[in-house]
């Protein structure tokens, strides 16, 4: 029965073998290895250029949006980043099922056919006279349609690689992304199917907990720019630069925790990982949460006699007063008087940004690997195009309603009021994990084929 174990365990799940057939009791061949990694490792070049791809415009979407149109406000700028999102939650389970019962290479290729056209587009959305924020819109969710092609890319690895291959597989596939924010085709094979149900309870548990994942992530960068230039007056240009070097920084460091979760993920496993990032997440957030007497500057350039927000004759002379007039084309600096909070909600330290963006960037990648590497091993060998192209869907749903969902708050109530909710969501999320903990475990554990 160990003999039989360590076979299930060192066994890839796609090829054409069956029990009882001649095919399934001898090695792999040499030619079959290499030609199997050779296509995992074109798809880790895939996730890196896709990331290095998003990671260019990411950072540089709420100054290009204010540039090319001066209608647009944050809020406005979360439905821009939702919209990548949205596409991608569309494409993703059209995809998945795709390469369920066509060659993968199909939708692979018409997927980055479409994200091409889709980024030629937003390159020239300053070009038409009028709605150009519009145009940003449409062209990021054409974007997100063509990053739908992530469920191909992990439903594969899953398949191609055997349990013991697949954390390291998944933690190279998150460290392939996280290389391409740092900087800026494989075929249809028979599946084997063992009797045995999956856990349902354990597949929609993880489709949650990545969900969650993936909306803290995105609200947090897409509040990363509004807020230091809230809370630090920093330019346009200081923002993008500043914080293009912290997400890179953070791209390094979850670098390092990818190839740091292989080793450690043997010695404690994989829930115990998971768990534990999202801590660290939830005390990221929590420092993250404004205190003290300093507040932060007040953009008052804007500020125009009829725009009084309040009414006591101490407030009266305080907003009749402006700042000297600023170089026009840097803009104006600040929290803007339009956001009531600016004046009672202290300042974020930078200190404070800086220790939780180190804590965030820690606990996001553990998390992130983590779950898809759970969620692979909980679907066993089975076809995983659907279950895959559901996960990625999950996660392009948390991308479409974390942005919207921040710039909403953020804008009408503050940062203390938003991260106190991210904080609630993070605990009520680990609550989650402690009540499904022993139910996130492999099929073939669960089934017995195996000891975990």
């Amino acid at each position: 029965m160990a003999s039989l174990g360590l076979e299930a365990e060192q066994e890839p799940l796609l090829g054409d073998r069956t029990p009882g057939s001649r095919e399934w009791d001898i090695l792999e061949t040499e030619d079959h290895y290499k030609s199997r990694w050779r296509s995992i490792r074109i798809l880790y070049l895939t996730m890196f250029l896709s990331s290095v791809g998003f990671s260019i415009v990411i950072m540089s979407i709420w100054p290009y949006l204010q540039k090319i149109d001066q209608t647009a406000d944050a809020s406005f700028l979360g439905w821009v980043i939702a919209s990548f999102s949205l596409g991608q939650m569309v494409a993703s389970p059209v995809f998945g099922l795709w390469s369920n019962y066509r060659p993968r290479k199909e939708p692979l290729i018409i997927s980055l056919s479409i994200s091409v056209a889709a980024n030629c587009l937003y390159a020239y959305v300053h070009v038409p006279a009028s709605h150009n924020k519009y145009y940003m819109l449409v062209a990021r969710g054409l974007v997100g349609f063509g990053a739908g092609n992530v469920a191909v890319i992990r439903s594969y690895i899953a398949g191609a690689t055997s349990l013991q291959e697949r954390t390291s597989s998944m933690a190279n596939t998150s460290a392939c992304q996280a290389l391409g924010f740092i900087l800026g085709p494989a075929s249809t094979d028979e599946v084997q199917v063992l009797q045995g149900n999956i856990d349902q309870v354990a597949v929609v548990a993880t489709n949650i907990v990545f969900f969650v994942i993936l909306f803290i992530f995105a609200l947090f960068e897409t509040i990363v720019t509004p807020l230091t230039m809230d809370m630090y007056a920093w330019t346009r240009e200081q923002a993008v630069l500043y914080d293009g070097i912290i997400l890179a920084a953070l791209g390094v460091e979850a670098l390092i925790i990818f190839m740091g979760i292989k080793l450690l993920s043997k010695k404690i496993g994989e829930r115990a990982i998971l768990l534990g990032g999202f801590i660290v997440v939830w005390v990221g957030f929590f420092i993250l949460l404004p205190w003290g007497n300093h507040f932060p500057k007040i953009q008052w350039e804007d500020l125009h006699n009829t725009s009084i927000p309040n009414t006591t004759f101490g407030e009266i002379i305080i907003t009749l007063w402006k700042s000297p007039k600023e170089d026009h084309n840097e803009g104006p600096t600040g929290c803007p008087i339009g956001q009531a909070w600016c004046f009672y909600t202290p300042m974020i330290h930078l200190a404070q940004f800086l220790t939780s963006a180190v804590l965030i960037g820690i606990g996001y990648p553990s998390c992130n690997v983590m779950s898809y590497t759970l969620y692979s091993k909980i679907l066993g060998p089975k076809p995983q195009g659907v279950y895959m192209g559901w996960l990625t869907a999950s996660g392009s749903a948390a991308r479409i309603l974390g942005p919207v969902f921040i710039s909403q708050v953020y804008t009408s109530w503050g940062p203390r009021w938003a991260f106190s909710l991210v904080c609630g969501i993070v605990m009520l999320t680990i609550i989650l994990l402690g009540v499904v903990y022993r139910r996130l475990v492999a099929f073939s554990v669960r089934h017995g084929r195996i000891q975990e």
